[in-house]
């Protein structure tokens, strides 16, 4: 097949639009830069080489020069092709003729660009002459300024204009039919060229399609199931109070998108809230454990049992000393407006929150590590907002190494007084380095008994790798946060600062054990990843969640009384419990909270007994309410096999009822939520802009 007839494919498939001024001088910009870096290096190899339309003639065949210009001249079509040249003139004719959506590879750095543009006055000529009339006349080569050929810079979350430039949004990359079309010819193409010049090429598309939504990465892991009492009464587990998968699961509402259901985890999104639970009234004893009964508002004759544990809170005066270190992403994937710009404006506002004595280090991580700034008194905040604002994008992903560092850097500014902590701040696309979870578990649990903790802070979408952040905040004693919005920085690193950054009690973990003679099945909601053996309770070596000061845990179980609706039939020849009704025996279950204050290792118990008719505070009861709502909510997300008949509408009743007092208005946020999971699509549409799924790398790409 020859390639004007896959050409002819390609523009009987498009539905060609208007050009746009400042779309078309994108795509010329980028096509010339592509074309010219590849005749740069050309002329290195062989130095008797002519330039421009020269170059092009070594390309092609000479013995089809006038074919092809009666072809241009009597069919009006506009054809460039040959060898390797025509893999690329395949790319940049698409491109051209998408001027409004052109690709532009979001990683790349200035330098690079303009480096590509030396010498760009061959194609161009070439270019403006297919978009004036046909003519038998060359087009006069036109020199292009460096900052033309530059993509928009993104320092903030708002792009700031270049000088010379309008900043514009990114461009969209254009519908998958022709992304295919154009792969497949440059496939033929690249079957005729040498690797390097088409693995230089496809590389300028890595940055690209590198962002294909539904990338992201999160752990599978089965819902909880139903257990009968009589065989399995205990229940265990290490508190979490992430919020992640609550961020994450809003940034794709937002977008008219239902999240992956393995973004929702249950207990994440409950935990999102505050909750006004009794404050506890002594360090020493730093929780308040409140529960409520009452009827499930999913499945009719069960029960919720909703566990509510609030910390202590230390005043700020009394908060001790930190010396945080800084790990920041500064790789390539990290070069977007919701990504490095972003989590700069959210470490700003962290050093607010500091006092002048607490001490910052930066380190970031590319394609290497490096120390950005060596550990400095939050009183020089000056000096830390303009390390911070001089980060940059750009390289390969060395988290592992990254991380190594950042430790040695906590080490060497290390008081047993302060809280010592390392914050990584990524969309977790490690690809250099380290890169086995399990060796990078391995490594933050050796440096989490030496007193140094782990938080994790994700960013940006498209390649976030949510499985691997949750393992490394799990294993350092941290806490993991995803930040979508100002909002949300501000949330988790001003408002909830305490609750980040202090912690009052470690390897904190609850356990269950209900009472056969009144509750025959239960089912823990949410808690999968925090599953805990029962042996593991009263063992001080098994790790488990931490608390910080001031925070909330909220833990809900579904149970069916004894005569209830059960979903596992009774045991044909194990003996049933007898039915009594002593007081002792009128117990649900029986709770217990195991924790260690931050300095100790010996743990300490706290116990509650659960009644069936216990009467519980208003206030309590309504924040439990709230709780349950959520839990409704995130259960249908995630397919609703063990919420009956819950309709979203019956969230929304139940959390409009039930919202209380809403200072910051997230629960009225969470109310809108809900109504935009009602009209959600289930998948990203094709041709949004984004490249499908099962676009494959074509022959020679690298991925960045």
């Amino acid at each position: 097949m020859k390639p004007e007839d896959d050409l002819d494919k390609i523009f009987a498939a498009m539905d060609v639009p208007m050009p746009d001024p400042e779309r078309k001088k994108e795509t010329l910009n980028l096509a010339s830069a592509a074309f010219e870096a590849q005749k740069s290096a050309d002329s290195k190899n062989n130095a008797k080489s002519g330039q421009g339309l020269s170059w092009l003639s070594r390309l092609t065949s000479q013995n089809r020069n006038s074919e092809r210009k009666d072809n241009m001249n009597t069919s009006n079509k506009k054809y460039i092709y040959g060898g390797l040249m025509g893999g690329i003139a395949t790319a940049c004719v698409v491109l051209l003729v998408y001027g409004n959506s052109a690709i532009l590879p979001q990683s790349a750095t200035e330098t690079e660009i303009a480096a590509s543009s030396v010498g760009g006055q061959g194609f161009n000529s070439i270019v403006n002459n297919m978009e004036s009339s046909p003519s038998t006349e060359p087009a006069q080569p036109q020199q292009m300024a460096a900052a033309d050929l530059a993509p928009p810079m993104q320092p903030s979350v708002e792009m700031e204009a270049r000088s010379g430039n309008s900043a514009r949004p990114l461009p969209v990359a254009p519908p998958m039919e022709a992304k295919r079309m154009a792969q497949s010819t440059m496939a033929e193409s690249a079957a005729m060229a040498p690797a390097a010049p088409m693995g230089m090429v496809a590389d300028a598309y890595a940055p690209v399609m590198n962002q294909i939504e539904g990338r992201d990465q999160f752990s599978h892991v089965e819902q909880n199931s139903v257990k009968q009492v009589k065989a399995d009464p205990v229940s265990t587990f290490s508190i979490d109070v992430d919020t992640s998968s609550y961020s994450f699961v809003r940034q794709s509402l937002d977008q008219g998108i239902l999240p992956q259901k393995d973004a929702v985890r249950v207990e994440e999104m409950v935990n999102y809230f505050d909750y006004a639970y009794p404050l506890p009234t002594s360090k020493e004893e730093p929780f308040s454990t409140n529960v409520v009964v009452k009827d499930s508002p999913w499945n009719d004759g069960k029960k919720l049992m909703t566990i509510g544990i609030k910390g202590y809170d230390v005043q700020k005066t009394a908060q001790p000393d930190s010396n945080l270190v800084f790990l920041i992403d500064t790789s390539g994937s990290m070069n977007e407006p919701k990504k490095l710009p972003l989590l700069k404006q959210s470490f700003s506002m962290l050093l607010d929150t500091l006092k002048p004595t607490d001490k910052i280090s930066i380190v970031t991580y590319a394609g290497s590590a490096g120390t950005v700034l060596p550990p400095t008194e939050a009183s020089k905040k000056n000096e830390i907002l303009q390390a911070l604002q001089n980060l940059e994008a750009g390289g390969s992903t060395a988290g592992g190494e990254g991380i190594r560092l950042a430790y040695q850097q906590a080490q060497s500014n290390f008081d047993e007084k302060a809280v010592n902590r390392v914050i990584l701040a990524t969309d977790g696309d490690f690809n250099v380095g380290i890169t086995e979870p399990e060796e990078l578990k391995g490594f933050i649990e050796r440096e989490r008994e030496k007193g140094i903790f782990l938080s994790v802070i994700g960013f940006g979408q498209g390649n976030y790798n949510d499985a691997l952040m949750q393992e490394l905040a799990q294993n350092g004693n941290g806490v993991a946060a995803y930040i979508d919005t100002l909002n949300e920085a501000r949330k988790v690193l001003v408002q909830e600062a305490s609750a980040t950054l202090f912690p009052i009690a470690k390897d904190v973990k609850i356990q269950v054990e209900f009472n056969p003679q009144t509750v025959s099945e239960y089912r823990l909601v949410g808690y999968e990843t925090r599953a805990l053996k029962t042996e593991d309770f009263n063992n001080d070596k098994v790790d488990a969640g931490d608390i910080g000061a001031g925070a909330e845990v909220t833990a809900i179980y579904e149970i069916t009384p004894v005569g209830g609706p059960t979903v596992i039939d009774a045991s044909r020849y194990a003996a049933q419990p007898e039915l009594k009704t002593e007081a002792k025996d009128g117990e649900l279950a029986f709770v217990k909270v195991r924790y260690k204050l931050p300095k100790e290792d010996t743990s300490k118990l706290i116990t509650t007994p659960v009644l069936a008719d216990e009467t519980k505070d208003a206030v309590v009861v309504r924040e439990t309410n709230w709780a349950e709502a959520v839990a409704g909510y995130a259960q249908l997300l995630k397919g609703g096999t063990y919420t009956g008949n819950l309709t979203y509408d019956d969230v929304l009743k139940q959390a409009e009822a039930n919202k209380g007092d809403d200072p910051f208005g997230y629960r009225a946020e969470f109310i809108t939520l809900v109504h935009k999971a009602k009209t959600a699509a289930s998948m990203p549409q094709q041709g949004n802009g984004s490249f499908p799924l099962e676009l494959q790398p074509y022959p020679g790409q690298q991925y960045r």
